[in-house]
């Protein structure tokens, strides 16, 4: 058996282009509003268009790739998003450069949708853990390589522009070449919101606020940071820090999660997410503590989404879970899209320490919301356990409760028990027989209308129950 990576090999070097590009697109803009001393809410509004993107690329992917298939839907987003990334060499104009976000994030969305569907499709039963691994390591791997790259150009010229082009060019070559076989067409999967709000209400919640969270952080982030008086360098080895600890927690918080339960845990991290972001707001650090501060950062935050995920996936129906991840993508995008209007409204109003302060009161919303649910679930299922108790009652078997009973019992005449189990009604048990003697004569009717028990004490002979003939 081949290994995952050299299978694969082709999806997955395309990723690593695509999200370097992508890494060092988002954090050059952040850096660039915030030298030009461009309004905070301006690089938050930036950030949300780009989510709000993502969340219009998900319908528009699911039917491109439907109506021209998976490598022409890749190409033509490429094309559309290189075009789209170098427009802002082009002009100053912030409305511009919003729609320009925009336009960048539905393109990436449907390039997502094209490589995730790839491989979940193509994947064997066998290495889809593998396989679903090295597309995340090698994810995480392209953010932190794009925030290295940026290191190299402190003056922000137009060359990281240029290197951002290039990225989402070369992006497409490893995967129009590919040898794999190409895959089916997508459905849209269906949107059910209400129905896993009521079902898995910890993890959407978590899934929101989580998406609020990691929308301001890449957003938002390098302003606050180059606001402490960090060289762009620095900024750069700032949020390397941060996605690499989150690469890094990944596998350690999953293996945690199949020993303790997930909502606890979920409770847990959101606490010491909190403590941790409100201490970065109200405490002034800097220097290598900042640093280790944001490295803690990332493990707490970026493990939130996959612990909501696996809680919500293990509560539901496997022939649900197609919906399940569109509602969970949906949700995800409300919040990043959401989170960095709110934390670059606050920032621009009371400062850059406001983007923490933001979020510590997002994890302490979260830490009630999760406590609070998981205690009416107990409390749910402690009533139900004590109403399931208290209703129930001892009841007699089939035996006892039906004629077959009766025939059980040597007291009772087996002919009336024959009658009653062919449903015959009452009146016809009542029927007069007549008894012929042995000379011929007709005797009088006798109705037998009770059982005589004493008589049957005396039986010897037994007539078995022969089946009601049709």
């Amino acid at each position: 058996m081949s290994s995952p990576f050299r299978s694969f090999s082709s999806l997955f070097s395309t990723t690593l282009i695509m999200v370097l590009g992508a890494g060092l697109l988002t954090t050059y803009l952040a850096l660039s509003l915030a030298r030009d001393g461009v309004e905070q809410l301006w690089i938050g509004g930036m950030m949300s268009a780009y989510y709000f993107g993502l969340v219009v690329g998900s319908k528009v992917g699911h039917r491109l790739i439907a109506r021209v298939g998976h490598i022409r839907t890749f190409v033509a987003s490429a094309g559309i998003v290189t075009a789209s990334a170098l427009g802002h060499a082009l002009t100053d104009v912030l409305e511009i450069w919003l729609i320009l976000r925009l336009i960048v994030g539905t393109g990436m969305m449907c390039q997502y949708m094209v490589l995730e569907s790839w491989l979940n499709e193509q994947a064997e039963s066998n290495q889809r853990g593998t396989v679903f691994a090295g597309y995340m390591i090698v994810s995480y791997l392209g953010m932190v390589g794009g925030q290295t790259v940026l290191s190299l150009f402190p003056e922000l010229g137009l060359e990281p522009l240029l290197l951002v082009g290039i990225c989402y060019a070369l992006c497409i070559v490893p995967i129009a070449l590919t040898r794999r076989i190409h895959p089916q067409p997508l459905h849209p999967a269906p949107l059910k919101i209400l129905t896993f709000w009521r079902k898995v209400p910890q993890s959407l919640t978590t899934i929101l606020i989580a998406g609020g969270i990691s929308g301001s952080f890449y957003g938002l982030a390098p302003a606050f940071a180059a606001g402490t008086g960090l060289s762009n360098a620095e900024v750069a080895t700032f949020m390397s820090a941060t996605i690499l600890a989150g690469l890094l927690a990944q596998w350690p918080m999953g293996k945690l999660s199949d020993r303790i339960p997930r909502s606890r845990l979920l409770r847990v991290n959101s606490a010491l997410l909190g403590v941790l972001v409100l201490t970065i707001s109200l405490v002034p650090i800097s220097g290598w503590l900042l640093l280790l501060a944001t490295f803690f950062f990332g493990i707490l935050a970026f493990t939130l989404y996959p612990l909501a995920t696996a809680l919500a996936n293990q509560n539901i129906e496997q022939t649900e879970r197609v919906a399940l991840s569109a509602t969970i993508l949906l949700t995800f995008g409300i919040g990043a899209t959401l989170g960095p209007l709110v934390a670059s409204f606050l920032m621009q109003l009371l400062g850059n320490s406001m983007l923490y302060l933001y979020m510590a009161v997002c994890c302490f919303i979260l830490f009630l919301r999760l406590t609070r649910v998981n205690y009416n679930q107990k409390t749910a299922k402690k009533l139900l356990a004590q109403q399931q108790s208290s209703d129930y009652q001892l009841a007699s078997g089939d035996l006892v409760s039906s004629p077959l009973g009766a025939a059980l019992d040597p007291r009772v005449d087996e002919e009336l028990v024959q009658q009653q189990m062919r449903d015959e009604p009452l009146a016809e048990q009542q029927t007069t027989s007549t008894i012929v003697d042995d000379k011929g004569d007709i005797e009088s009717p006798a109705v037998s209308t009770s059982t005589d028990l004493n008589a049957s004490d005396t039986a010897d002979d037994t007539v078995p129950l022969q089946p009601k003939d049709n």
